[in-house]
């Protein structure tokens, strides 16, 4: 086998990631404008300059569109999270504070913000999607942070059972962040990053205080 013959399937699998990567943007950007109700395959088609039959390939219809846009833009946080293990010496905090930066800074800098207000218009008259976001993503990563506060609590890092109660409390900075630029990013930027570090002060104990 030579160079060139070993590299035509790393090449066709690059153009097929490729063309599922355009589909899935050409989706989002077709529900975000039409709403998921007028929204057609067809159309996003067009947009991701593909065949209809093309989409047809990978996705049994648009909802299966929707759904797999839900895996592929926050799959990875959850992912994350579920395998998260505190090595050894470290604290929750350390094992969660990465994850949760980077879903706090991709809610502005990638299409993550887009596809939250888009579930959040949409679940109402379509509550189907609304659960699979949660079976998928919501349900996922709080079981995933009530293991982690369990585990925590057992080493003495956290004093109240509260987030092993309550994990939704650990989304608190996501929400925020995510409300405060959707509606007021433009009267009052706000600090994602020190908000996310002030608000895990509260919940772990500050690292930086000084002693009295």
């Amino acid at each position: 086998m030579t160079d060139e013959t070993a590299a035509e399937p790393a090449t066709r699998a690059g153009k097929k990631a490729a063309r599922r990567e355009a589909i899935l943007e050409a989706a989002l950007d077709e529900f975000c404008e039409r709403g998921f109700a007028a929204a057609r395959v067809e159309d996003v088609a067009r947009r991701a300059a593909v065949a209809k039959g093309t989409i047809y390939l990978s996705f049994k219809d648009k909802q299966a569109l929707f759904q797999e846009l839900i895996r592929s833009k926050l799959g990875e946080h959850v992912l994350r999270l579920e395998t998260a293990r505190p090595q050894p010496g470290q604290a929750m905090r350390g094992a969660v504070e990465p994850i949760l930066r980077a879903l706090v800074e991709e809610l502005q800098a990638a299409r993550i913000g887009d596809l939250l207000r888009l579930v959040i218009a949409e679940s109402g008259r379509f509550p189907e999607l609304a659960e699979f976001y949660y079976r998928e993503v919501i349900e996922r990563a709080m079981n995933a942070i009530a293991r982690l506060a369990r585990e925590a609590r057992a080493t003495g890092e956290l004093v109240s059972d509260a987030l092993v109660r309550f994990p939704q409390l650990i989304g608190a900075p996501v929400a925020v962040t995510f409300l405060w630029g959707t509606l007021f990013e433009r009267f009052a930027p706000l600090d994602r990053s020190a908000l996310l570090g002030a608000y895990l002060d509260l919940v772990f104990g500050s690292v930086t205080e000084n002693p009295p």
